[in-house]
C-alpha cells in the first residue's frame, strides 16, 4: 500500500484514521555513522607558556583545515540526509505519482516543436528507453532516470499520434457557398441568434474540392422543428479558423483542430430542413442523446425563466450558449464562473448529495445495514448517476476529465481503499493524458489538476499533523455554541480551500487570461455556501423527480438561489479592481509548476526545495517585454497603448472580443477611437510634430499615430497611400495583400496582410535608445506551419491575390466561384 492520504477504512483489522504515511515511518534508512566534529586542541597549543597570557591567534592554515573538515561534514551529512529521504519518498510511491508528471513533460514538448516531427523517430526512443530502463534495473537511481525518459517518450508519442489520429480538415479561404449538412447541436444564443453545429454532406454553386467535414455557423432563425440529426440547407459564408489573436496567446485554430471544427461562419439567409433517410446508428444515439439535453433545457428554461432558467440548463445538461454576456462577465471578474462549467465540482456534488441521500435512506433499515456494504452500494450508485449526468451534459471535455477523476475515487471506495489520494488523481491524471493529450496544454487541464493537486496535498499534510497530535475529548457545549462553532470550521474551511485553489492557479490564470480576480475570496466565501446547499442538491432533486413530473418545487428553490448567486456575483463585480494584470513570462509558469509538483508531492522535509522554485517563479513574472503595438491577423485592427492607461486603436468599431484581450495583455483600461477627417483636411504640416503618445488620427486611407517612445505609424490602406509614410514613419501596416514593401529605407518595418495571413497576428518592439535600428516584431505562427496551421498558406491573402468582388445587391444565384477554392 503505497499512496497519500489517509487510511480511514473501517473494518476488522484496520484502524480508522490512521494516516498512511505512519506505515512508512520506520522505512527510511538508518544512520550509517554519525556527524564527526574536528577534536578540540589542547589549550597547550593554543596559549603561550605563561598560562595568564593572553591567548595567541590561530594560524591561516589551521582555520582553513577546520573550515574544511566542517564543509566536507556538513555535506557529507546533507547528501546522507538527502538519500534517507528519497528513499523515504519512493518507498511512500512518490514514482508512480511522477508518472502524469513526466507524461505531459512530453505532450508540452511536442507541442512546442516549431516543426511537425516524424513518428519513427519517437517509437525508436520509446524501445530504446524501455530496454534501457529493463537493463539498469540493478542501479536504481539509473533506471529512475531512463524510466523518466521512457514517460516522456511515451508522452511524446501518445500527442503526436493524437494529431495523426484527428487530422481534421480545415477551410483555407474564405468562400460563400451552398451546404447541406445533418445537425449535430442547436443552440440558442444569448444575443437571439442559433449556432448549429453541422457534418457537412454536399457543397455547391460552388462545390468545395476540400471540404472540411465538420462546421459551425450561426443564423438568425431556424425553422421550428430542426433538431439533432435534421438534415439542413442554405447558403452560408464559411471562414477559415482563426489563430491566436496576438503571439503566444491562445490559438483557436489549435482549438478546432483537435475539436474537428474545420470551419466556422453564418448562413446568409435562412436555413431549410429537408428531407432526410435515417442518419447510421452512430448518429441516431448521438442524435437521440442531444434532443433529450435540448428538450430537458427547454422544460428548465420554461419553469425557472430569465437568466436564472440559462445558468440551471448550463448547470444540469450543460447547454450554457444563452446565458447573457454581462452575467458571465460578472462571474468572471469575481472568480466564480467556475461554478457554470460543469467540472469537479459539479460531479462532486451530484455524487456526494447521491451517496447523502442514500446512506440516509440506508440509515433508515439498521438490520439491512449492518449485515451489508452500504457505503460501497452508494458508492456504485454514485458512480452510476455521476456518468449518467456525463452523457446528459454532453461529454464535454471538461465535465469528462472530472468524470474519471472522481470515478476513480468512486472505485477505490469499492476496493476498500482511501478516496482522495494523490495516487488517485495521479491515475485520472494519466488517463486524461493518454486519451487527449492536446489538453495538457490548456488552461481548463492545468488549472483544475493544480486546484486538485494542491488541496489533496494540504489535506494529506494537514492530516498527518492532525494524526500526530494529542487530543483531549471536546468540552460540552450548547446548542448555539455547537453551531456556532461548526459554522466557523465551514466558513474556515471554504476560506482556506479558495485560498489554496486560488494560490495554486493564479499564475496559470494570469499567463492564459492576463486577469485575476482580486474579490475571488469574497465571492466564492459568499456563493458556494448557496450552490453547494442550495442550487446543486435541489439541482439533482429535480432530475431525480423529473421523470415524474414532480421537479417543479425543486426547480424553484434552484431558481432563488441562482437569482442570489447574481445579484452577489453583480454586487461585488461592481465594486472590484481592475482586474487585468498584462503579460507574465513563460519561465516563471513552470518555475510554479516544478514548485507545485514538489509541494504537493513530497511527503518529506524534501517539500522544502519547492520553496526556491516558487521564489524564482515570482521573480520571474515581470521578466517579459509589454508589445508596443499589436496588430491583428486581417490586418484590419491596430492597437497602441499612449500612457494613462489608454490604449489607441485604428477602427471607431472594432472587435471586442480582440479589443478586450489586448486590454487585458497591455493593462488598458480606456479604448481611444482614432480622430477622422476629411481627405486633406487633416492639419498636420509634419507628422513629427506629432507629440509622443498621441492617439491614430485617419484621414482618407491613412491613419498616422505616435507611440510614446517616439516612434511613428502609419496604417495605409493600399500600397499607394502608403508611399507618402515612407519619409517620416517607423512602421507602416498595409491593409492590402497585394501591396509590396514601397519604401527604399530599410530602417522602415512595412507589415502588409500578405505577411500578416500567412505568419498570424504580430507584436511590435521599438527601440527607443536606437535611432537607426528599426522596430522589432514576433509574429503568433512560425514556419514550417503544425497540422493545425496548414490552412493559413492556401488563404487569398496569403497567395498575394485581391479579394473577391461580392455583389452590391443580394442575388438570388450567387455567382459562380473557382471550385479550387
Amino acid at each position: 500500500m503505497a499512496g497519500r492520504g489517509r487510511g480511514a477504512e473501517e473494518g476488522e483489522g484496520t484502524t480508522a484514521g490512521v494516516s498512511e504515511r505512519l506505515l512508512f515511518a520506520g522505512t527510511a534508512p538508518a544512520e550509517a555513522t554519525p556527524v564527526s566534529v574536528p577534536a578540540p586542541r589542547p589549550a597547550t597549543e593554543i596559549l603561550p607558556p605563561g598560562g595568564d597570557a593572553a591567548p595567541q591567534p590561530l594560524q591561516p592554515a589551521t582555520i582553513d583545515r577546520i573550515r574544511r573538515q566542517f564543509r566536507r561534514a556538513s555535506f557529507s551529512a546533507l547528501r546522507r540526509s538527502v538519500a534517507s529521504a528519497a528513499a523515504t519518498e519512493l518507498d511512500r510511491g512518490i514514482g508512480f505519482l511522477l508518472v502524469p508528471v513526466f507524461l505531459a513533460a512530453g505532450v508540452i514538448l511536442y507541442f512546442s516543436l516549431n516543426s511537425e516531427p516524424d513518428l519513427y523517430r519517437p517509437l525508436a526512443a520509446v524501445g530504446l528507453m524501455a530496454v534501457c530502463a529493463v537493463v539498469s534495473r540493478s542501479s536504481p537511481k539509473t533506471h529512475l532516470i531512463f524510466m523518466a525518459a521512457l514517460f516522456c517518450a511515451l508522452g511524446f508519442v501518445a500527442a503526436k499520434v493524437e494529431t495523426w489520429r484527428t487530422a481534421t480538415p480545415m477551410l483555407g479561404s474564405e468562400i460563400q457557398t451552398r451546404l447541406t449538412g445533418r445537425v449535430v447541436v442547436a443552440e440558442e444564443m444569448a444575443n437571439g441568434r442559433v449556432r448549429l453545429t453541422i457534418d457537412l454532406v454536399s457543397t455547391a454553386q460552388p462545390k468545395l474540392r476540400y471540404a472540411p467535414d465538420r462546421v459551425r455557423l450561426s443564423a438568425r432563425r431556424i425553422p421550428p422543428n430542426v433538431k439533432a440529426g435534421s438534415l439542413v440547407t442554405g447558403y452560408a459564408r464559411l471562414l477559415p479558423p482563426t489563430g491566436p489573436v496576438r503571439p503566444e496567446s491562445y490559438d483557436f485554430s489549435f482549438d478546432s483542430y483537435f475539436s474537428g471544427i474545420g470551419a466556422s461562419g453564418f448562413f446568409l439567409g435562412d436555413p431549410k430542413v429537408i428531407p432526410t433517410n435515417d442518419p447510421p446508428a452512430q448518429a441516431s444515439i448521438a442524435s437521440a442523446i442531444e434532443n433529450a439535453r435540448e428538450a430537458i433545457a427547454d422544460h428548465i428554461r420554461s419553469s425557472v425563466g430569465g437568466p436564472e432558467g440559462e445558468i440551471a440548463a448550463a448547470l444540469i445538461v450543460g447547454v450554457r450558449a444563452g446565458i447573457p454576456e454581462e452575467i458571465n462577465e460578472a462571474m468572471r471578474r469575481t472568480g466564480i464562473y467556475h461554478i457554470i462549467s460543469i467540472s469537479g465540482l459539479h460531479m462532486a456534488l451530484v455524487a456526494g448529495t447521491v451517496m447523502l441521500l442514500l446512506r440516509g435512506v440506508f440509515a433508515l433499515l439498521p438490520d439491512f445495514s449492518s449485515r451489508r456494504p452500504v457505503k460501497k452500494y452508494a458508492a456504485a450508485i454514485a458512480l452510476v448517476s455521476i456518468a449518467a449526468y456525463l452523457v446528459i451534459s454532453g461529454v464535454v471535455v471538461a465535465a469528462e476529465r472530472s468524470f474519471i477523476m472522481l470515478a476513480v475515487m468512486l472505485i477505490a471506495v469499492l476496493f476498500d481503499r482511501a478516496a482522495l489520494t494523490m495516487r488517485n488523481l495521479a491515475i485520472s491524471a494519466i488517463a486524461v493524458i493518454l486519451v487527449s493529450p492536446h489538453e495538457v496544454v490548456g488552461p481548463s487541464f492545468q488549472m483544475s489538476f493544480a486546484a486538485t493537486a494542491a488541496l489533496v496535498g494540504a489535506y494529506a499534510g494537514w492530516a498527518d499533523y492532525r494524526a500526530g497530535k494529542v487530543r483531549a475529548p471536546p468540552a460540552k457545549r450548547s446548542f448555539l455554541r455547537f453551531l456556532s462553532h461548526k459554522l466557523a470550521v465551514g466558513a474556515g474551511g471554504a476560506a482556506m480551500t479558495s485560498i489554496i485553489a486560488g494560490s495554486a492557479t493564479a499564475l496559470f490564470a494570469i499567463w492564459h487570461f492576463q486577469r485575476v480576480s482580486p474579490l475571488s475570496l469574497l465571492a466564492n466565501l459568499a456563493v458556494m455556501p448557496i450552490v453547494s446547499l442550495v442550487v446543486m442538491p435541489f439541482a439533482v432533486f429535480s432530475a431525480l423527480a423529473m421523470p415524474f413530473g414532480f421537479d417543479g418545487p425543486f426547480l424553484y428553490v434552484m431558481g432563488k438561489g441562482l437569482t442570489a448567486m447574481i445579484a452577489i456575483s453583480a454586487w461585488i463585480s461592481e465594486r472590484s479592481p481592475v482586474d487585468a494584470v498584462g503579460l507574465i513570462s513563460i519561465q516563471s509558469v513552470l518555475l510554479a509548476t516544478i514548485a507545485l509538483v514538489i509541494a504537493t508531492m513530497a511527503t518529506t522535509w524534501l517539500r522544502l526545495a519547492a520553496v526556491p522554485f516558487a521564489l524564482a517563479a515570482l521573480l520571474a513574472v515581470p521578466q517579459v517585454r509589454t508589445p508596443d503595438l499589436l496588430i491583428s491577423e486581417d490586418a484590419h485592427l491596430v492597437a497602441m497603448p499612449i500612457g494613462g492607461g489608454e490604449l489607441a486603436i485604428n477602427r471607431a468599431r472594432s472587435n471586442e472580443f480582440t479589443t478586450d484581450n489586448w486590454k487585458r495583455a497591455l493593462r488598458a483600461e480606456t479604448i481611444v477611437p482614432p480622430e477622422t477627417f476629411a481627405k486633406g483636411a487633416l492639419d498636420i504640416a509634419d507628422p513629427v510634430d506629432l507629440p509622443a503618445g498621441s492617439p491614430f488620427y485617419c484621414t482618407g486611407d491613412l491613419c498616422i499615430g505616435r507611440h510614446p517612445s517616439g516612434a511613428i505609424v502609419a496604417l495605409a490602406e493600399n500600397h499607394d497611400s502608403a508611399r507618402p509614410a515612407c519619409s517620416f514613419a517607423d512602421l507602416i501596416v498595409i491593409n492590402d495583400a497585394t501591396a509590396y514593401n514601397p519604401c527604399r529605407d530599410p530602417r522602415i518595418l512595412v507589415v502588409t496582410k500578405r505577411q500578416l495571413a500567412r505568419d498570424g497576428s504580430a507584436a511590435v518592439y521599438f527601440d527607443a535608445q536606437s535611432a537607426t535600428a528599426r522596430a522589432a516584431i514576433q509574429y503568433a505562427v512560425e514556419k514550417p506551419y503544425r497540422p493545425w496551421h496548414e490552412q493559413r498558406r492556401y488563404s487569398r491573402e496569403a497567395r498575394g491575390l485581391a479579394p473577391y468582388e461580392r455583389p452590391e445587391k443580394p442575388q438570388t444565384k450567387p455567382p459562380p466561384l473557382s471550385s479550387d477554392e
